[in-house]
């Protein structure tokens, strides 16, 4: 399934939250998400421009098969032109985790992040916390239109939108993340032996 989403990097989280409070929109939550990332020991995944992602959203676990769609470049400079998801919640974060490692995957990285959601109509907007990295917003919705509107009204230029992954912002500063094997606000640790 497409996921209908676009990032504005180095935003001002403050200043978007009090444009999204004075359009009506409604805080969701406030939350720190925990995620491990898992291919094959060939990264045939990654080479692929995709991965699998456990992540435990505090009140459920989720796990998706993530791919870039229409890649042009892995730099973080130019926008892919669409990103597929498959969701499918699981019971317990740490026993998927082990499961996927029984059936042959191998765990890439542990990452956290810290979320802050927004709802405004049909529209989901994330602003994003990373560790090393400038908050950024994630606009998702059912459509493209929908996703152009929401960027009017908040008043961003739509020139500035980007269509990549988190991967992808890492990379704009220098940070592979395959070269760590936990990324958190408290540390960095690099792997011993590289993928």
């Amino acid at each position: 399934m497409e996921e209908i989403e676009v990032k504005f990097l180095n935003i001002n989280p403050d200043e978007i939250e009090e444009r999204l409070k004075g359009l009506g929109g409604k805080k969701v939550f406030s939350k720190l998400y925990r995620r491990r990332v898992f291919d094959y020991p060939d990264l045939r995944l990654n080479n692929a421009g995709a991965w699998i992602r456990l992540r435990d959203e505090g009140e459920k676990t989720i796990l998706a098969f993530k791919q870039r769609i229409g890649v042009k470049t892995n730099d973080g400079v130019t926008n892919d032109e669409t990103m597929e998801e498959i969701e499918v919640e699981v019971s317990d974060f740490d026993k998927t985790a082990e499961f996927l490692t029984k059936i042959g995957l191998m765990e890439k990285f542990y990452q956290e992040n810290k979320r802050i959601r927004y709802q405004l109509n049909d529209v989901e907007f994330d602003i994003d916390f990373w560790p090393q990295l400038e908050p950024y917003l994630e606009i998702e919705a059912c459509s493209w239109e929908s996703v152009d509107k929401a960027i009017k009204l908040l008043n961003l230029n739509s020139e500035d939108k980007k269509i990549f992954s988190t991967q992808q912002i890492y990379q704009l500063k220098g940070i592979d993340e395959n070269n760590y094997q936990e990324i958190t606000f408290e540390k960095m640790v690099k792997r011993s032996v590289r993928l």
